[in-house]
């Protein structure tokens, strides 16, 4: 699980993985000893077997791994007593894993060679990472771009303020110009994730919320019906104030 700290910047995680590894007891060869080893008298070390048929068009001949060695061409007379010929054992290894900046959910690392061991000394295979995204209390990820609600009372909004938001970087200060409206989207460039293997980063987007209180006491609710009836607090959309259509094409642009 990454967060989106570590998603931004890249990380080197060390995770303990339970698989098979190389029996400890005979070093994965799967013998007692190093003598135990024979040469395959089914395939005479080949590691294969021929076998000749007689069909209508004449003889065919066909070759297939040796039953006996499974290709191996030896067999093991004295097998070790800890895997019993396998050469494996289960245990648990830390892996160190270099994780690029960019990553999403659900994207899948290979580590080479470091998944299970192969019997007898054969080559490993890969271990598979697939990446989660811990969540974040103040972001939201929409692709390489950052998504945050912040909430500001009518005050604010009507009169203007300087806040300071959260980013993948700490705190960032935004100012909030007097007369905004809900719902609109302040853009901070650059400060949202960078692409896997790209130079590109995305922005960090501030939706603008304008928060209006459920319970009023007896003195604010004496000054709201004062405020209501004001010419200037009548709506009166310009044409710069922005559709709510317009806003949400400007948003998936």
């Amino acid at each position: 699980s990454l967060t989106l700290e570590e998603i931004a910047h890249g990380v080197e995680k060390k995770i303990k993985v339970n698989k098979h590894i190389s029996c400890t007891s005979c070093k994965g060869s799967g013998a007692q000893d190093g003598a135990a080893f024979h040469k395959c008298t089914t395939c005479n070390g080949a590691g294969q077997v021929h076998r000749v048929t007689s069909t209508f068009i004449g003889q065919m001949r066909t070759t297939s791994t040796c039953p006996t060695c499974n290709g191996e061409g030896q067999t093991i007379q004295n097998k070790c007593k800890s895997c019993h010929g396998s050469g494996l054992q289960h245990g648990e290894e830390i892996i160190a894993i270099n994780i690029p900046a960019g990553v999403g959910e659900g994207m899948q690392l290979t580590v080479s060679g470091k998944g299970n061991a192969a019997e007898r000394g054969g080559v490993p295979g890969d271990l598979f990472i697939v990446i989660e995204e811990v969540k974040h209390p103040h972001l939201q990820r929409d692709g390489n771009n950052l998504l945050h609600d912040l909430y500001i009372n009518f005050a604010d909004a009507s009169l203007g303020i300087s806040l300071e938001i959260p980013t993948i970087d700490g705190k960032a200060k935004i100012k909030i110009d007097p007369g905004t409206q809900a719902g609109k989207v302040l853009r901070l460039r650059g400060k949202g994730l960078p692409s896997v293997n790209s130079y590109g980063k995305g922005d960090l987007l501030v939706n603008i919320n304008v928060w209006t209180p459920q319970h009023v006491s007896a003195e604010e609710k004496k000054l709201l019906e004062q405020l209501r009836n004001s010419p200037n607090f009548k709506p009166n959309p310009g044409k710069g104030d922005k559709s709510f259509r317009d806003r949400v094409r400007e948003f998936f642009e």
